[in-house]
């Protein structure tokens, strides 16, 4: 039996991306499943958040989340663009967004296909890791693509035909995130139980195993 749930993801979030290897990871010892809901940035959804944030709060981000990529080994950058275009020093966001809004509808779009958290965790690497540079260009996206069993130009033309839908989609996650109690991301929300951020997952195993969830060997 398949434990299911759903996991809020944004692009532009570092824990985000640091909890897909760590799904990943529980999902070979356990029978469960990830629904990815793709959300808009905070940096997006809230014009003027990061002008109001404490200031402590962007260096804390950093220091924290450069320290759980170490401990568990993921490799990590801070994205190069950074799928937010924004003045980091002002916590200015333009309107014009060239990134942000195509890495979403792809999720999206992957999602439909029943394959987003692969996508997310193939595609997330691509921006995150500093493995490779420009993400946006060349082939970084349909290799994430071809490696979570999808095809780049398919993902592209659902996209362009469907836009608005995959929009209105998003929107709807947005919302489904606050009605399941929280705003922030990573969130899994397993039988209307909200857990939020990667350092939640124990709790959302442990929860799980009180429902019969058993490891594939049956060890636990």
């Amino acid at each position: 039996m398949s434990h299911a749930f759903d996991f809020y993801f944004s692009f532009r979030s570092p824990y985000s991306y640091l909890a897909t290897p760590m799904v990943a990871k529980l999902m070979e010892r356990y029978p469960i499943e990830p629904r990815l809901k793709v959300v808009m940035p905070i940096a997006v959804r809230i014009p003027g958040f990061f002008k109001q944030v404490n200031p402590l709060w962007p260096p804390y981000l950093a220091r924290d989340t450069y320290r759980i990529s170490q401990m568990h080994g993921i490799p990590y950058r801070w994205p190069r663009p950074d799928p937010v275009v924004m003045d980091i020093s002002t916590g200015e966001v333009p309107a014009a967004q060239p990134y942000i809004h195509r890495i979403c509808r792809l999720g999206a779009a992957a999602s439909r296909a029943g394959k987003g958290f692969a996508f997310a965790t193939h595609a997330a690497r691509a921006i995150w890791s500093g493995e490779v540079e420009n993400w946006h260009e060349g082939d970084h996206l349909a290799k994430a693509a071809s490696a979570a069993g999808l095809d780049l130009a398919q993902l592209e033309r659902t996209i362009a035909d469907h836009a608005e839908d995959l929009d209105a989609e998003i929107a709807a996650n947005e919302a489904g995130q606050k009605s399941a109690g929280h705003w922030g991301v990573p969130l899994f929300v397993y039988n209307d139980e909200p857990f939020f951020g990667q350092d939640r997952l124990d709790h959302l195993i442990w929860r799980m195993k009180q429902n019969g969830l058993v490891a594939h060997d049956g060890r636990d």
